[in-house]
């Protein structure tokens, strides 16, 4: 049996918690307040969360909580990047986990949202009870460089063309630095300009076969600029890790917690070689590689994945 996303739900709690003097988040739990608690973690850093990510998990089996982390979706102030590092959101999941009385939790992340799951399971082992980590990000230079200067343009040339509308050809040897000028820039026009072209860019190649949904939402004024504004500012500074291959070099703390790794293997985002990379560090890991599918978590296959990701934890992994 093909697994697809569950009935449509509500949540039933909501609220804001202040993280700091200048940042709140939205917070939501759905499902089954008695059930295995999971955490979702969204990509980006800055697309927020969608009725649909509460969607992949059993509301019976599952006590789901989602949040928008810093900057964007309902948490506020929108498109932020003041006290806002991958350490500040893995901080912030604690206090998440702290408020609503959770002991252990899984960690269930994808693209960005992998990299901030392996990021609070190496600082916090003894409250992440398993991964489920889909489309690796990793961070390291050559996966920027390849999605945003040199690479990924060799499959698509035509979106490749509007994403360097904004940029004059004389700074177009360093895209990222000159996008982040714009993104950061006093004028609203200017960083709109910018912030949609970054943000089209991504949603034009994040499916198997370019979804004019995805890419509509991904240009609207709103998801743009926290998207862009937020990918910028963390891709310019590494993510704030302390060294490229941290996530690698530091997965040996994640040793003993289930993990399984989906990955698209037409994955053009963040190609299936992160996930690859991942494994050979992670070898307790189970990894699925998805044979006809992209980047987005919604292709058939890789959500068909995760979901039996989610039930195979649930029968093996439950918290005693």
């Amino acid at each position: 049996m093909t697994h697809t996303l569950y009935p449509a739900i509500e949540p039933y709690h909501t609220f804001q918690l202040p993280v700091s003097a200048r940042h709140t988040l939205y917070v939501e739990a759905v499902g089954n307040p008695q059930g295995i608690p999971v955490v979702f973690l969204h990509g980006g850093p800055g697309a927020g969360c969608s009725s649909d990510h509460r969607r992949i998990f059993d509301p019976e089996r599952f006590h789901i909580i989602l949040f928008d982390q810093r900057g964007c979706g309902r948490s506020t102030p929108h498109a932020c990047l003041e006290e806002n590092t991958t350490w500040d959101l893995v901080a912030d999941m604690e206090r998440i986990r702290e408020r609503l009385g959770i002991d252990r939790w899984l960690v269930f992340g994808g693209s960005w949202g992998s990299t901030l799951a392996l990021a609070y399971g190496q600082t916090h082992p003894e409250r992440t009870a398993g991964l489920i980590l889909r489309g690796i990000f990793l961070c390291r230079p050559e996966e920027f460089r390849w999605f945003y200067q040199e690479g990924c343009h060799w499959i698509f040339p035509d979106a490749w063309q509007h994403y360097l509308a904004p940029i004059p050809p004389e700074e177009q040897h360093d895209l990222m630095r000159a996008y982040y000028q714009r993104l950061t820039h006093p004028s609203a026009d200017v960083q709109l300009e910018a912030a949609r072209a970054w943000s089209i860019w991504e949603g034009a190649t994040c499916h198997l076969k370019p979804n004019p949904a995805t890419i509509e939402n991904f240009g609207s004024e709103a998801m743009a600029l926290s998207l862009a504004r937020i990918e910028c500012h963390y891709f310019m500074n590494g993510c704030f890790f302390e060294e490229p291959n941290q996530l690698l070099t530091q997965a040996h703390r994640l040793a003993d917690i289930p993990t399984w790794i989906v990955h698209g293997r037409y994955d053009v985002v963040c190609p299936v070689k992160n996930a690859w990379d991942l494994h050979q560090v992670m070898p307790h890991a189970k990894l699925i590689i998805t044979p006809d599918a992209g980047h987005a978590y919604s292709e058939p296959s890789t959500l068909d994945a995760l979901i039996t990701a989610t039930n195979q934890y649930a029968l093996a992994c439950v918290p005693s």
